[in-house]
């Protein structure tokens, strides 16, 4: 019955990820679709750009914790019914790729960064702070979160193999790294160019509709 658990395991993750919090939070909110203006991204960069600084914060930690609550859920209950360190790493990765391709919102989903985040968290929190720290420098000297995540994504397998060593979570987390650097094509070409948006940039078209709405009335 191992293998009918250890799939159950990954439905639930994968489920778990597909909440794509950037258009629940919004939604509850009163906010534009996200997937509507800037980015057309469903994350926390994007919905900063609403302006709301509260709805990007509670899409970052629900993000997050899409990623991390299910590991954490077979590391504490997943032994009994025969669930190990490679069923943890399995499904810290389903719920990534839930989110990426999330089945409730037609498999528009973000990049990942957030629920990666979590899931590394979860995996082992110093491996998690260290990548999220990596995060943190890059961001807070270029103001591109792009350009940050891209970074942290390419260290965080090595952080892991030449800190901790070769454990089960080594594959998943450099699948999440490819996939995530994969997901952020578009912004790399921008980066580029130098058309990239810094953090906290304001979505043109939310103003511009604004302002036509507003030349509207008059």
């Amino acid at each position: 019955m191992d293998w009918f658990w250890n799939l159950a395991a990954l439905v639930a993750a994968y489920l778990i990820g597909s909440l794509s919090f950037a258009v629940i939070v919004s939604r509850a909110m009163g906010l534009a679709d996200p997937r509507s203006y800037g980015s057309k991204n469903p994350g926390a960069t994007n919905v900063l750009r609403s302006g709301r600084r509260s709805a990007a914060v509670a899409t970052l930690a629900l993000d997050a914790l899409k990623g991390m609550v299910p590991v954490l859920a077979v590391r504490l209950w997943g032994g009994r019914l025969g669930l190990g360190e490679d069923a943890a790493a399995w499904v810290g990765l389903a719920a990534f790729v839930g989110h990426l391709w999330p089945v409730f919102f037609g498999f528009r989903g973000g990049k990942g960064v957030a629920t990666a985040a979590g899931v590394l968290l979860a995996f082992n929190p110093l491996l998690g702070a260290a990548t999220l720290a990596t995060w943190l420098i890059v961001a807070f000297f270029t103001r591109y979160s792009s350009l940050a995540a891209l970074v942290a994504a390419a260290f965080a397998p090595f952080y892991q193999a030449l800190i901790w060593g070769v454990e089960p979570s080594l594959i998943a987390i450099a699948l999440m790294s490819l996939l995530l650097v994969w997901r952020h094509e578009a912004n790399i070409r921008k980066l580029l160019a130098g058309t990239e948006s810094r953090i906290g940039q304001k979505a043109a078209p939310v103003r511009q509709a604004a302002h036509g709405h507003h030349k509207g009335k008059h």
